[in-house]
């Protein structure tokens, strides 16, 4: 019987998409580097807008299949071959945007209950016994009701683990410094004649940006990565649009896709010397 990989990374994210244009190259770092890469994926996105004209009959529960074929071919690109729903396909659905009627609607998983949906986390956590978790900030990067629930329910799970006994190492939440921002939009601006996109966003609607002291990690990506993410990033094409390096979601306003990716440790301890890799330090787990 093979011995299970020394390192194990969980993502916990809100719908199908997010995890490719958050955290893709680390992803396809690790998945590369034999790294056991888990994500979880709470809703799926039944509700998001779809880009491609050819697709926009679909919504509900057809929308989900099919972007859960998406998810599945993002995996592929990613390299990565666990990802699951939490609590199963279906269990938790889309919220919508914060303040709509879409939330109070039954099976939101913005109404979920927050230890039951964070006990279906758990049920993972027991299995994988990953050192590292990566999820959002409790703004859930940028006040998506699915995004803040998925924020407190991997915060809960994690809680519950450590009562158990199987504690998760290290918690990590998304994150981008401003300088990054700034400069990757100053490189928009120039480029942005020469894209499919008429309009530029801003800094401002870049989920996780915060000042650079506030980032612990950065996580460099090789060539190979970045090509990895933006394939995934394509493979969700009712919601994203590529044109390396940028890209667009629905709203058709780019803005950069991130090559090298940021994160805030949270809970754990730091390694003395190396702020570009989620696991530095940690020992082999048994």
């Amino acid at each position: 019987m093979s011995e299970p990989p020394a390192r194990r990374l969980l993502l916990v994210h809100a719908h199908p998409d997010d995890e490719s244009i958050n955290n893709g190259a680390t992803m396809a770092r690790y998945a590369a580097e034999g790294v056991h890469v888990t994500l979880v994926t709470c809703t799926l996105g039944e509700l998001g807008e779809v880009i491609p004209p050819e697709l926009r009959h679909l919504g509900g529960d057809a929308l989900g299949k099919y972007r859960r074929q998406e998810l599945a071919a993002a995996m592929d690109a990613l390299g990565v071959e666990d990802f699951r729903q939490l609590g199963g396909a279906g269990r938790y659905r889309d919220s919508g945007m914060m303040g709509l009627a879409d939330n109070g609607l039954p099976g939101a998983f913005w109404g979920a209950d927050v230890d039951e949906a964070a006990g279906h986390l758990l049920e993972v956590i027991r299995q994988v016994r990953p050192q590292v978790l990566v999820t959002y900030d409790p703004d859930g990067g940028y006040g998506h009701p699915d995004h803040i629930q998925a924020h407190r329910v991997a915060m809960r799970a994690v809680e519950l683990a450590e009562d158990e006994g199987c504690p998760v190492e290290r918690v990590y939440w998304n994150r981008v410094p401003r300088t990054v921002a700034e400069e990757a939009f100053a490189r928009l601006r120039h480029d942005l004649a020469e894209l499919p996109f008429d309009k530029s966003a801003t800094v401002a609607d870049v989920p996780g940006v915060v000042p650079d002291e506030q980032v612990t990690t950065r996580v460099p990506a090789a060539p190979e990565h970045v090509a990895a993410k933006a394939a995934a990033m394509r493979a969700h094409a009712t919601q994203i649009e590529v044109a390396e390096p940028y890209f667009a979601l629905s709203n058709e306003l780019a803005q950069p896709l991130f090559a090298d990716e940021y994160y805030e440790l949270v809970r754990g301890e730091r390694a003395e010397g190396d702020d570009s890799d989620l696991f530095a330090g940690i020992g082999v787990a048994s």
